[in-house]
C-alpha cells in the first residue's frame, strides 16, 4: 500500500496540472447493453399507457387574485407586422381564448403547435384565438422569427407596456384565458398536464383550455376554472431604484459570467442569452425564483459528500446579491462598470476544432408529438492513421428536440449489422483501458475538454458511430447535428482516458414501487485514477449513490445524488482524482420510483426492464479513469491487446501459464469469483481475454455452469442458466473432442454465435469432461483474430488445469 501512494503522490505532479483546466468528460446514456442486456438473454419491453393523474390547483394567495368572473374591457395592440388588433373585432366569436406567450421560454414552445392546432379546430365553433407577448425582452423581430418558426396562424400581438398583461393578472408564459361571448374570464392557467418543471409526460392526461371550451361553447358552468400555471415569469416594464448599491453593472454580469453564459448564449443549449442587460432584466424575477429553488445552476449532487471541480452552484451571498437586485427593479447602473465580454470559439465550446463531421447526411425529420425510436447513425471520418481525441464537442444542430447524442468508437474489425442496427453495432475502442465511447451529449454536460497528456483513442479505419435521441416538442421540425474534434499530438500522449460502467441490467420494477433498489459494482484490476462520475437512469430514476471499497476494508462515498434528474445530464469532478488500488471496488446503488407520486412516470402500473427507451430503465454508473502507471510516451500507442500479446511472445521467445494462473485454474469451478479471478489473472499473460465461461450438455439442454465476464454484473445472474441445445454450437463443440477457434464470430450462423457477435469478436472453445458431462471452456475477446496458435496453447492448458 506504502508502494502506491508513494506513486500516488508522484502522479499527482502530473494530475495537479491537468485539473487546472479540466473542464472535464461527460458520460453518456447507454447502447452497449442496448437490446443485449445479458449474453444469453433479450430485454423485454412493455408497452406504454399512462393513467390520469391530477394537477394541483393554485394556491389560496393565487385564488384570491382571480380573474375568473372579470370581464375584459376591449383593449387593442399591433402585431410584429404593425397591424393593429382589437378584441372588439372578435365581438361575435362565442369564445375567445387569450395566450401570453414569449419567444424563449422552453414551455412556451412546446406548446405553440398545439394552441395552432386547437385555435384552427375550434374556429370552426365560432371560437377566436389571440396571442399575446408582454415579454420586455422579445423585440419585435425576435417575435417574427419566432412566429416564422412556429407558423401561428393567429395574431401574435405585442404587449409593449404590460397594460393588457395588468388587465388579465397574467403572470406567466405560457398562460392561457378563456372568455366567453360576453368577454367574461371563465378559465384561467395552463393549457394541459403534459409538461411541467422537472417532468413530462408521453400525453396529456387532462386537456384545461379544450375542456373550458367545450363547457363554455355547451352554455355549461366550467367545472376547472383555475389550473396553477407552470412555466417564465412574464419580463415586466419595472422602474430600476438607481441608488441602489446592487447593479447589473456592478455585480449581477459577473455572477452571470462565471456561472450562467457558458451555456446562456446565442447558439448554446440554453433558452435564452444573459450576455446583455437588455436580455438579462426580463428574466430577472425568473432568474430569482429559479436561483431560490436551486433549479439553476443545475446540480444534483449532495453537499455531504465529496467536493466537485465542476460545481456551479452559487453562493448564498451570490444568491442574495441577485434577489436584492430583482427587488431593486434589476437596475443597470454605470456602464463603465461592466466587465469584459468573456471570449468564446464561434459556435464551438472546446475552441476551433480539427473537423468537423456531419452527424445527418440529410435534415432528421422530428415529427412534433409522439416518440422517436433511438437512431443509429454511421460516419465514416476518414482517418487513415491512428487518432488521439483531445476534445469533442458533439452539437445538437436543433437542441429543443435532441436529448441526447452518444459518439461510438467503431474500430475495422468490429461486427457487421444485425436487425437491431442495421448499420452495424458500434464496439468498445481497441486501446490500452477499458472505454466503450468517445463523447456525448446532453442536457447540462459540457463536452470534453482533455488537458494535454491525456485523450481518447481511436484506430485507423474506424467509424464513428452516433445514437440520437429525439424529443418531440410539439412543432414538426428537423435537425442536423455535428461532432466537432481536437487532436493530440501523439507523441505527448502519457495516458489513454477511458469511459466505463458499472451497471446491472437484471432487474425488474414492479407496478407501483416508490423506492426500488437495484445495485451494481465494477473492480479495478490496476492501480487507477477516477477523474469523473456520471449516473444514468432515466423518467424512474430517484437517487443514485457511488461507493469505493479499498483492498484494506474501507468505505467512501465517493457521490450521493439524492434526487436524481432525468432533464439534466450531469457529471461530476472530484477536486482532486480519486485513487482506486487494484483490488478497489466501486459500488453503486440507484432507487427507482414507479409510483404515481412521480410525476415523470409514463406508467405506474407496468413492470420496468431494461432497455433503450425512456419509459423502459437504465442503471448504470459511468466513470471516467486513467492508469496509475501508465506512461504511453515509454509505450507503444494504439495497438489491440492482441498485437501487443504477439509483441510479448517475440520479445520473450514465448509465454506459458504462470504458477499462480495454474493454481486458480485448479479452484476455478468451485464459483463464479473463483472463476474471475483466473480471468483476471490470465489476462497478465492473454490481455486479449473478456469472458470465460463454463458450459455442459445433458440430454437437450446446455448449462451454462460458471461465468466471468467484464462488465462484471452478468457474471452473477448467469450462472446455472439452462437453454434447449438443438442447434447450438456450444452442444456441438462439447460432443465432439477437438479444439475450435473462431477469428471473426460475425462469419458464424449458429443462433448461439451470432447472438454473442453482439458482443464478442472472437473466441476458443476446449473439450472437457465435468462430473460426468461433456461441456466446453470457452474463451472469448471483444478483438477479431484476438487468439493466435501461442494464446490457444496457454488457454488449452488452464482449460485443463480446471477439470483435473
Amino acid at each position: 500500500m506504502f508502494d502506491r501512494q508513494t506513486r500516488f503522490v508522484w502522479e499527482r505532479r502530473f494530475i495537479a496540472s491537468i485539473f487546472l483546466a479540466l473542464a472535464l468528460l461527460t458520460v453518456p446514456p447507454a447502447s452497449f447493453w442496448s437490446r443485449a442486456a445479458s449474453f444469453w438473454t433479450g430485454v423485454v419491453a412493455f408497452a406504454d399507457e399512462t393513467p390520469r393523474r391530477q394537477v394541483a390547483a393554485p394556491d389560496k394567495a393565487t385564488a384570491a387574485v382571480s380573474p375568473i368572473g372579470r370581464k375584459i374591457d376591449n383593449f387593442a395592440l399591433r402585431d410584429f407586422r404593425g397591424k393593429e388588433t382589437s378584441l372588439d373585432e372578435f365581438k361575435d366569436a362565442k369564445a375567445v381564448v387569450v395566450a401570453f406567450l414569449g419567444t424563449e421560454c422552453p414551455l412556451v414552445n412546446l406548446y405553440a403547435g398545439r394552441l395552432n392546432a386547437l385555435a384552427k379546430e375550434y374556429s370552426k365553433w365560432g371560437v377566436a384565438t389571440i396571442v399575446v407577448n408582454a415579454n420586455v425582452q422579445d423585440s419585435i423581430a425576435e417575435i417574427a422569427h419566432w412566429n416564422e418558426r412556429h407558423k401561428l396562424d393567429l395574431p401574435v400581438l405585442k404587449d409593449a407596456g404590460n397594460a393588457v398583461a395588468d388587465k388579465f393578472g397574467a403572470v406567466r408564459t405560457p398562460e392561457f384565458f378563456v372568455l366567453d361571448g360576453d368577454r367574461t374570464v371563465r378559465y384561467w392557467g395552463r393549457f394541459d398536464d403534459q409538461y411541467g418543471i422537472g417532468y413530462q409526460r408521453p400525453e396529456p392526461t387532462e386537456e384545461f383550455v379544450q375542456a373550458a371550451l367545450d363547457e363554455v361553447l355547451a352554455g355549461k358552468a366550467v367545472s376547472r376554472e383555475l389550473t396553477e400555471s407552470i412555466g417564465c415569469y412574464i419580463g415586466r416594464v419595472k422602474k430600476p431604484d438607481e441608488t441602489s448599491d446592487v447593479t447589473y453593472a456592478k455585480q449581477i454580469s459577473r455572477i452571470f459570467q462565471k456561472s450562467c453564459v457558458e451555456c446562456h448564449r446565442e447558439g448554446e443549449i440554453a433558452p435564452f442569452a444573459l450576455t446583455s442587460y437588455d436580455e438579462a432584466r426580463g428574466w430577472a424575477e425568473m432568474i430569482d425564483e429559479v436561483v431560490r429553488d436551486e433549479r439553476m445552476p443545475p446540480w444534483h449532487a449532495s453537499a455531504e459528500h465529496g467536493k466537485f471541480r465542476n460545481d456551479p452552484r452559487l453562493s448564498d451571498e451570490e444568491k442574495q446579491v441577485i434577489h436584492r437586485w430583482v427587488e431593486a427593479g434589476a437596475p443597470l447602473g454605470d456602464p463603465k462598470d461592466l466587465p469584459e465580454p468573456p471570449k468564446f470559439a464561434a459556435g464551438w465550446r472546446i475552441g476551433t476544432p480539427d473537423t468537423v463531421l456531419k452527424i445527418n447526411a440529410k435534415p432528421f425529420k422530428v415529427p412534433a408529438r409522439g416518440t422517436v425510436s433511438y437512431q443509429y447513425l454511421v460516419v465514416d471520418p476518414g482517418f487513415k492513421e491512428d487518432k488521439w481525441i483531445q476534445a469533442a464537442e458533439c452539437k445538437p444542430g436543433n437542441p429543443s428536440v435532441v436529448h441526447h447524442i452518444v459518439t461510438f468508437v467503431q474500430p475495422p474489425d468490429a461486427g457487421p449489422p444485425d436487425e437491431d442496427h442495421p448499420a452495424g453495432r458500434p464496439r468498445r475502442a481497441v486501446g490500452t483501458i477499458e472505454s466503450d465511447w468517445l463523447s456525448a451529449y446532453a442536457p447540462g454536460s459540457p463536452p470534453i475538454k482533455l488537458p494535454q497528456g491525456l485523450a481518447k483513442f481511436v484506430p485507423a479505419g474506424s467509424k464513428l458511430v452516433f445514437q440520437m435521441h429525439y424529443t418531440p416538442n410539439g412543432t414538426a421540425t428537423t435537425d442536423v447535428s455535428e461532432i466537432g474534434l481536437i487532436f493530440a499530438d501523439p507523441a505527448k500522449v502519457r495516458k489513454e482516458v477511458g469511459t466505463w460502467r458499472a451497471a446491472n441490467p437484471q432487474f425488474a420494477i414492479p407496478p407501483g414501487a416508490e423506492n426500488y433498489e437495484v445495485k451494481a459494482e465494477h473492480t479495478f484490476r490496476k492501480d487507477t485514477l477516477l477523474l469523473a462520475m456520471f449516473p444514468h437512469m432515466h423518467l424512474r430514476g430517484k437517487s443514485f449513490r457511488y461507493e469505493a471499497e479499498f483492498p484494506d476494508g474501507r468505505r467512501q462515498v465517493l457521490l450521493d445524488v439524492p434526487r436524481y434528474d432525468f432533464g439534466w445530464q450531469n457529471s461530476y469532478v472530484p477536486e482532486q482524482p480519486v485513487l482506486m488500488p487494484a483490488g478497489s471496488k466501486l459500488h453503486c446503488t440507484a432507487h427507482f420510483d414507479n409510483s404515481e407520486n412521480n410525476l415523470s412516470n409514463p406508467d405506474p402500473t407496468a413492470t420496468v426492464t431494461w432497455g433503450d427507451q425512456t419509459w423502459e430503465e437504465m442503471m448504470i454508473g459511468y466513470f471516467s479513469m486513467i492508469l496509475v502507471d501508465q506512461d504511453l510516451t515509454k509505450e507503444p500507442k494504439g495497438k489491440s491487446r492482441a498485437a501487443r500479446f504477439h509483441e510479448a511472445v517475440k520479445q520473450s521467445g514465448g509465454v506459458k501459464l504462470g504458477d499462480d494462473a495454474r493454481r486458480l485454474a485448479a479452484e476455478a469451478l468451485e464459483s463464479d469469483e473463483k472463476l474471475h479471478a483466473l480471468r483476471v489473472a490470465l489476462e497478465k499473460t492473454v490481455p486479449q481475454l473478456d469472458r470465460i465461461d463454463v458450459t455442459t450438455v445433458a440430454g437437450d439442454t446446455l448449462t451454462i455452469r460458471r461465468v466471468s465476464v467484464l462488465p462484471d454484473p452478468l457474471k452473477k445472474t448467469l450462472s446455472a442458466v439452462s437453454l434447449p441445445s438443438a442447434k447450438l454450437a456450444l452442444a456441438d463443440y462439447a460432443a465432439g473432442a477437438k479444439l475450435t477457434v473462431h477469428g471473426d464470430l460475425s462469419k458464424e450462423k449458429a443462433p448461439d454465435l451470432v447472438f454473442a457477435a453482439r458482443m464478442m469478436s472472437s473466441s476458443v472453445h476446449v473439450p472437457i469432461a465435468l462430473d460426468g458431462a461433456k461441456g466446453t471452456v470457452n474463451f472469448w475477446s471483444m478483438e477479431r483474430e484476438a487468439f493466435p496458435e501461442e494464446a490457444v496453447a496457454i488457454l488449452r492448458e488452464a482449460a485443463a488445469a480446471m477439470v483435473k
